[in-house]
Formats: C-alpha cells, sequence, structure tokens
C-alpha cells in the first residue's frame, strides 16, 4: 500500500514515522508513505500556500492551486489513488473505515490546516472528508497520523500476530475491550482475577465476553 500525505508542515511525522508499527511497516515494505511538502508546489519566492479568505474573517485559508498541481503530479506518476480530506465537516473516522480504506491500493490524505481549505478543493478535488471527532485541532496532521495509524496495522504482516486484530475492540459498532493483565499475579494487594490463572480457555473466553459487554458503548 502506498499512502500519500499533503502537508504544510512535513517535520510533523517524523518522529512517528520511525517509531514501533508504523516504521516496522514500512521496512517490511507492507506501506510506502511519502510525506510531501504542498510549499513545494508553489511558485513565488515565498512559497505562499495560504491567503485571506474572500468576505474576510478571522485566519488564513490554504489556496487551491498547489493542491491541484500536486494532486495532477501524483495523477501523472499514477500514484493517487483515492483522495481523502481532513475536514471538521467530514464523516466521522472509524474502524469500520479503517477497515474498508486499508483495501485500498493508494491513498493520499490531504491535510487541512489553518481557518481551512479552499471549498473548491472539497468540491472538485477529494474522493472523501473525513474527520476523526467532534472537536477542532489546529491542523489535520493529528487527525491524518490517526488514520495512518489506525489503518497501517491492519495490512497484512504488519503485526507480528495475524490473530492481533480479531474481535478486538470497535471490530463491530459498539464493542468493547476486555481488561488484560501480566506478572506479578499479585501487586500492592491487587490480585489478577482467578479466571484467568486457571488456563481454562473456555471459562476465559465466556469472562472476556461478559467484560465486553460491561465496557460496551
Amino acid at each position: 500500500m502506498t499512502i500519500n500525505i499533503l502537508t504544510l508542515f512535513p517535520t510533523f511525522f517524523t518522529s512517528a514515522l520511525e517509531t514501533s508499527i508504523l516504521k516496522r511497516a514500512q521496512a517490511k515494505k507492507a506501506v510506502n508513505i511519502n510525506v510531501i511538502n504542498l510549499r513545494d508546489y508553489t511558485h513565488d519566492e515565498r512559497q505562499t500556500a495560504d491567503d485571506r479568505p474572500f468576505g474576510g474573517g478571522p485566519g488564513m485559508v490554504l489556496k487551491i492551486e498547489p493542491i491541484d498541481e500536486v494532486l495532477a503530479a501524483l495523477t501523472t506518476q499514477n500514484q493517487k489513488g483515492k483522495v481523502i480530506l481532513t475536514s471538521a465537516s467530514g464523516k466521522v473516522f472509524s474502524q469500520a473505515l479503517a477497515t474498508a480504506l486499508a483495501q485500498e491500493e493508494t491513498l493520499t490524505i490531504l491535510c487541512g490546516h489553518y481557518q481551512g481549505i479552499d471549498q473548491r478543493v472539497a468540491d472538485h478535488l477529494v474522493d472523501e472528508e473525513i474527520r476523526i471527532g467532534d472537536y477542532v485541532l489546529t491542523g489535520g496532521e493529528t487527525a491524518a497520523l490517526v488514520m495512518i495509524d489506525a489503518i497501517t496495522r491492519l495490512l497484512p504482516g504488519v503485526l507480528g500476530n495475524e490473530g492481533s486484530t480479531a474481535g478486538e475492540a470497535h471490530a463491530k459498532p459498539g464493542l468493547g475491550g476486555y481488561p488484560d493483565y501480566t506478572r506479578p499475579e499479585v501487586f500492592k494487594s491487587w490480585q489478577v482475577p482467578q479466571v484467568l490463572l486457571g488456563g481454562n480457555h473456555a471459562e476465559i473466553s465466556e469472562w472476556r465476553d461478559e467484560q465486553r459487554k460491561k465496557l460496551e458503548t
């Protein structure tokens, strides 16, 4: 899978993409992540990628020209794929949506920033708008990173155990997780539930199902 990230702040992603599962996924070539600086597709000395909104108002708006140019370049290279805009007005990201997006061969995620993005981008240049929750972020980079993490871990060969994603929390709407414990069995008088120590897998499975029901969202 290839994921393109279009952003004004490429260094935002440096540490995250070089850490843990995302680093391992790239090393295994399960995913190829390209971070593209939108300013590289501007043509003035100041590399201007944003401007004041027509009609007035606070903040700056990302310009359409560099976005259109980079998407055209990706199209020419046959590397554009499905284009997603991080947007406060998009559909809410979910595990089901992560699973669907993990089936794509190529994704391009456009990170909104500042006051917003020229509406013509949303109207004509992207396939889908997605938000990660009902709150406002300083920029779409955080949302993009959340989506990339959730999608990448679902790709074949990324996690050490292929069963790791089976039946996990949010595998279906409202499905919660269950508590996990490890050694020591007792810590400051806090005891690991006895059912987990007995080795009866049927009883353990039943206990975990009961715990899920308590934690359903």
